[in-house]
């Protein structure tokens, strides 16, 4: 698989779908590295991107996903398939966060920021795997709140 169709397609229940999003980075952004994860100061990040993911709007494409069945409202994010295969090896319990529909917003999204290594990672599957075992209704309205903040405070983002 190419780092393009990579870059739009996620697992869900082990099976892969197509992802919508705005674009917040260059055309071919991962042509020479392959897929690696954004960073604070990543040069692929457009001026126009770095609004879009400041205020989560990058996202809103998403609502697609959740019309069609391919994701929902809260979940565990998404990952590419490239990342998903690589982290399983070195994280055992990462296959875990695939036994629900994928979420525009999570509890590791509101609560932790975007990935850099392996450790945010894990940190972050710990949220998921809270997320799998405890949510509710009640729980996914707090995060869909807390979604809202993280939005308006422009927390987190690159």
């Amino acid at each position: 698989m190419s780092p393009s169709q990579d870059r739009r397609q996620a697992d869900a229940f082990g099976r892969l779908f197509k992802i919508y999003k705005f674009r917040s980075m260059i055309v071919d952004a991962e042509r020479v590295t392959g897929p690696v994860w954004a960073s604070a100061q990543d040069a692929r990040i457009t001026r126009i991107g770095k609004f879009l993911r400041r205020a989560r709007l990058d996202e809103i494409p998403q609502l697609w996903n959740v019309l069609v069945g391919d994701m929902s409202l809260v979940g565990p994010r998404p990952e590419r398939p490239t990342f998903v295969e690589s982290l399983s090896v070195s994280i055992p319990d990462y296959p875990k966060r695939c036994s629900a529909l994928p979420g525009i917003t999570g509890l590791a999204q509101v609560k932790s920021r975007y990935d850099t290594s392996v450790e945010s990672v894990n940190r972050k599957l710990q949220y998921d795997l809270y997320y799998l075992k405890n949510g509710r209704l009640l729980l996914d309205l707090k995060i869909m709140a807390a979604t809202v903040k993280v939005m308006a405070r422009g927390e987190g983002a690159h």
